[in-house]
């Protein structure tokens, strides 16, 4: 990583210059993710990383003398709010992408409005096949998607576990539906039961009238679609009622936040992970020490080695072609990354071919790594 990033400084200096590219000492990259909230645990993680990677790049001048600077900016997990946020980051000249957002149901809307200006917008963390489909060519994802996620969840309960009949929870968001379809889908597909399916609202903090009726239909495990918060709620009000089953979720809920706010009744749950855990790859040795160091006290969150390594995946593509954002969302689109989350390239639709899951499980108060499966297709 570092060689690499060694050579690309001497590519700078003339790509950038030859390109007609900054025009000035300084650009912009802006991370967008909920800096507050209930799902500012994910988001803050981002933050950590996104500032991390500003700093090493700036310190290694990867950019010659132009001076890159963060701007993380807070949407809130409001889809409205990531809209107004997206407005201002397009008017911003010396913004170069983005990196963002955390939530599917933000991301969408949000890419809308950088498509008017061609900038291209890179996520550690939004899932939902849509965003990507939806045939703009300046939107990419370094993450997995829902349907490879969703799929993988209910193989690996019924498969695996042995498990034949599950509830559905979801929270109404384009993330924790669409992953919970997509579970559904799959579960009956391959003969499984789904005993209930059901929404809350996010914000809800009282989920004992469902998980009555939910407890009364019989499953032998619960899967929830949608972020910590809740479905910390859930499972720890799921044990109050004797409901003693695990509760499976996706990446939306793999935080040390989810133990936490469930205490010992997180105690077995599991959660699928979007990629490896850093703690498996061995170029991101370097990365979790230095992380440590520059954050002590700090957990690494999921997608923080993720949102690390799209921050440097726009920050080597432009070194390559420089400020036009059509030659930058070309150069994103063929490039071939090999950093902290292991190699990185697109598909047709901006997608990454690198497709692996893993599962984790808590014990002792803490999500573990579980299980891996190289690649899923």
């Amino acid at each position: 990583m570092k060689v690499l990033h060694l050579c690309l400084i001497l590519c700078a200096l003339l790509a950038v210059a030859g390109c007609g590219g900054a025009g000035s000492n300084q650009v912009k990259i802006a991370l967008v993710c909920p800096l507050t909230g209930d799902d500012a645990a994910h988001g803050q993680g981002m933050k950590r990383a996104f500032i991390m990677a500003v700093e090493d790049a700036n310190a290694a001048k990867m950019l010659g003398d132009i001076v890159i600077e963060a701007l993380p900016m807070d949407d809130r997990s409001d889809p409205k709010e990531a809209v107004t946020v997206a407005t201002q980051v397009i008017s911003d000249r010396a913004i170069i992408g983005i990196i963002g957002h955390l939530n599917s149901g933000c991301s969408i809307p949000a890419s809308k409005e950088y498509a008017k200006r061609d900038l291209p917008m890179i996520t550690p963390a939004s899932t939902n096949p849509k965003l990507t489909q939806q045939g703009y060519k300046n939107v990419f994802r370094v993450c997995g998607t829902d349907d490879v996620q969703g799929s993988f969840g209910a193989n690996y309960v019924h498969d695996t576990l042995g498990l034949n009949t599950v509830a559905i929870i979801h929270d109404k968001t384009a993330y924790g539906q669409g992953l919970a379809e997509e579970f559904q889908k799959q579960f009956l597909a391959i003969g499984g039961t789904v005993t209930s399916f059901d929404g809350i609202d996010r914000g809800e903090k009282d989920f004992k009238a469902l998980l009555t009726r939910v407890k009364s239909s019989g499953p032998m495990l619960v899967y929830y679609g949608g972020l910590y918060a809740e479905a910390g709620l859930i499972t720890k009000q799921m044990k109050e009622l004797g409901l003693a089953v695990p509760l499976m979720g996706g990446d939306g809920i793999f935080t040390s936040e989810y133990a936490r706010i469930a205490g010992s009744a997180a105690e077995g749950d599991l959660a699928s992970m979007v990629g490896l855990p850093p703690s498996k790859l061995p170029l991101a040795k370097d990365f979790l020490a230095r992380y440590a160091q520059r954050w002590p006290g700090d957990d690494v969150e999921p997608y923080d080695p993720l949102t690390y390594e799209a921050t440097m995946l726009l920050l080597d593509a432009y070194i390559a072609c420089g400020k036009d954002m059509t030659k930058l969302n070309q150069t994103i689109a063929g490039i071939v990354h090999n950093g902290i989350i292991g190699e990185v390239s697109f598909d047709e639709n901006g997608d990454n071919r690198n497709k692996a899951i893993s599962m984790n499980r808590v014990q002792d108060g803490r999500f573990n790594f579980y299980e891996h499966v190289p690649q899923v297709q």
